[in-house]
């Protein structure tokens, strides 16, 4: 079905299905799930009383990890050499983040969601050239994961950044995505609780471009 003739539900439904997949697929801190982990990012951020845009983009920060290039209309040639594979076959996520946002633009969800998404790799590189000695991404995870370390940012692009008007929410959803990967003594809430939530979000953005 085309993502032209499916309902707000179908298009959520949609990225539902995708998020559950992360079932079968351990995160890279070993610890988790990738569903459980962007539950508990999700968690997270209710917790904090962020905004419903910023839950939505803390519940599909790395959705990039599930979505097949194959899946987005966009950039086709960018994701010729989106993923790096291992002679074991182990793939390793170049930018998951601009993967995951482009496959949320053509489903409808918001510009600001689809921004937060697509900023995950950009913020851990924030982060690492603040802090270089005492920020480690959680990227530690079992033998044979590839690892993408990230690389520093210029002087210009750290200034760049911080003028975001979205800086503040980009740089928490990383830490909220940190402390995700470490966090397994409290069950997060099922997938269900934010069906309502982004089912809003299309609707908002659908307004919005009508």
């Amino acid at each position: 079905m085309s993502t032209t003739t499916m309902t707000p539900e179908q298009r959520v439904s949609k990225v539902f299905e995708i998020l559950q997949t992360g079932n079968r697929k351990e995160h890279v801190s070993g610890k988790m799930t990738q569903l459980d982990h962007a539950l508990r990012v999700a968690q997270l951020a209710m917790n904090d009383d962020a905004d419903e845009e910023t839950v939505l983009a803390a519940l599909t920060i790395d959705i990039g990890h599930l979505v097949s290039p194959s899946m987005v209309n966009a950039d086709r040639d960018f994701y010729i050499y989106y993923r790096l594979t291992d002679m074991a076959g182990n793939t390793s996520d170049i930018d998951h983040g601009r993967l995951g946002a482009d496959y949320l633009r053509q489903l409808g969800f918001s510009s600001k969601t689809c921004e937060l998404v697509e900023s995950d790799v950009m913020t851990r590189r924030y982060l690492s050239t603040v802090n270089p000695q005492n920020f480690v991404p959680p990227l530690t995870g079992p033998v044979g994961h590839i690892t993408y370390q990230p690389s520093s940012l210029s002087p210009i692009e750290m200034r760049d950044f911080e003028k975001d008007p979205l800086f503040k929410q980009k740089v928490q959803i990383r830490k909220w995505s940190d402390t995700a990967a470490n966090t397994t003594e409290v069950k997060p809430p099922v997938l269900d609780t934010y069906r309502d939530m982004a089912t809003r979000n299309l609707l908002m953005s659908m307004k919005t471009l009508y």
